[in-house]
């Protein structure tokens, strides 16, 4: 979703001095969280590959502040994730353009926190150690941070309300943008934290969000050739939202700055590709609506690589 945010009123996030510390908010977690429901569906967001001109900064941004594991590194590449997991690799392009918001790309990557106290710690410690905020918005399904990386990039940082929570209408999700209770937020948290930032087991992306050059083309894209759900229209068209499995969203897609745009550069900054977690059993029927669409696909037998309506790469991987 887009962020709804009044930088004048909350410029100095007097929030954070307004409750108190409670003794207890520091202890372990008893158990392990089940995971989040986004990550549970049959069809949901692995990973995402970015083009980065600055690999060093990029990498401390992405492990120091945004809490990231490095899993693997070369000479051009970073890996990065949680519990193992993959979610973000960094790709050394020195030479590429910075990424042009008025052409296809990446809207924002959206960072999935396993409970709402863990995005009010995040919160704290993001403001206290500098990292400038885009916006914050409520959007009745979660609460939700905004901001850029240190090459523009967009990032949403959010945690969902409970699913039994979400109204659905004629199988469409209710969503909005309203204004986030900051204070509730960080309600009997610490108020200081410093960087590096280590995020909790079970921090994974939720959704991704696209800068599309056509919502019509888009639908036709994620729900004819890769049988994810409509799940939301908002602003007169302008912006679609797809899933699996009823969640919110694992897929945006929005012409708000790249109305009419065409096939993005190649020699740019920003995403490279981006990954579908797909249960093994539906990769035949994804590989016939694909191939049904018309789309050109690279096969591996195991997983399947395509490319959107403006030439960014989709991967399916079976898993």
């Amino acid at each position: 979703m887009a962020p709804s945010f009044d930088m004048t009123r909350r410029a100095a996030l007097h929030f954070l001095a307004a409750t108190p510390v409670l003794a207890n908010t520091a202890t372990a977690r008893a158990a392990p969280l089940s995971p989040s429901y986004a990550v549970t569906t049959p069809i949901h967001i692995h990973s995402l590959s970015l083009r980065v001109r600055d690999l060093e900064k990029m990498s401390y941004f992405y492990t120091a502040v945004m809490g990231l594991d490095v899993l693997s590194t070369g000479p051009d590449e970073a890996s990065l994730g949680k519990d193992n997991k993959l979610l973000v690799r960094l790709i050394k392009r020195p030479d590429d353009e910075l990424d042009d918001p008025t052409t296809a790309g990446l809207y924002h990557t959206a960072f999935l926190m396993p409970t709402r106290e863990d995005l009010g710690r995040w919160l704290i410690l993001a403001y206290t150690n500098g990292v400038p905020f885009t916006g914050f918005s409520d959007h009745s399904v979660s609460e939700a941070l905004y901001l850029n990386d240190p090459e523009g990039n967009g990032i949403e940082v959010y945690a969902d309300r409970p699913q039994q929570g979400w109204k659905w209408v004629d199988n469409r999700v209710v969503m909005g943008s309203y204004q986030l209770d900051l204070d509730s937020l960080v309600e009997g948290l610490p108020k200081e934290a410093s960087l590096p930032y280590s995020a909790p087991s079970g921090f994974r992306i939720g959704h991704i969000h696209m800068r599309v050059g056509d919502t019509q083309l888009a639908q036709d894209f994620y729900v004819k050739a890769t049988g994810l759900d409509l799940t939301a229209l908002i602003g007169n068209e302008t912006a679609a939202f797809f899933s699996n499995g009823r969640y919110h969203h694992h897929v945006g897609a929005n012409i708000w700055h790249s109305r009419n745009a065409g096939q993005r550069p190649q020699n740019m900054s920003g995403l490279e590709d981006a990954a579908f977690s797909v249960q093994p059993g539906l990769m035949d029927g994804l590989r016939e609506r694909l191939m049904a669409h018309g789309a050109d696909i690279r096969d591996s037998g195991k997983n399947l690589e395509t490319l959107d309506p403006w030439g960014t790469k989709i991967r399916f991987i079976a898993s």
